[in-house]
């Protein structure tokens, strides 16, 4: 199961790269924002995490998922608390998120599977 672990990360990492290597200043700026806007600040990381993991839910990017679900697992939340944000997420998303629900607990076994 941990191989849709390893598959999203090499996948992701290797078109970080080809994206990155076209040095465009726009692309280049966005990701440097992504990556700053998750750090420590007036709000705790792992509740940014959780943010993020619910509006990429609620926007039904499974990949966005698979990425803030991996970093709250490195970081330490519990299922627990993963799911109830989850939760919420489909509460505002509506029943139409309940697919990428599906596969972020299949990602989240896969990850707890790697431990």
């Amino acid at each position: 199961m941990s191989d849709i672990v390893n598959e999203f990360n090499e996948y992701r990492s290797k078109m970080n790269d080809k994206i990155l290597a076209d040095n465009n200043k726009v692309i280049k700026r966005i990701f440097n924002l992504d990556t700053n806007a998750f750090t420590e600040g007036a709000l705790d990381v792992k509740t940014k995490e959780l943010l993020g993991l619910v509006a990429s839910a609620v926007l039904r990017c499974d990949d966005c998922v698979k990425y803030h679900m991996e970093t709250s697992h490195k970081i330490g939340l519990k299922k627990e608390e993963v799911v109830e944000a989850l939760s919420i997420a489909t509460l505002v998303g509506g029943t139409i998120v309940i697919p990428h629900l599906r596969r972020a607990y299949e990602f989240w076994d896969a990850l707890e599977g790697q431990s």
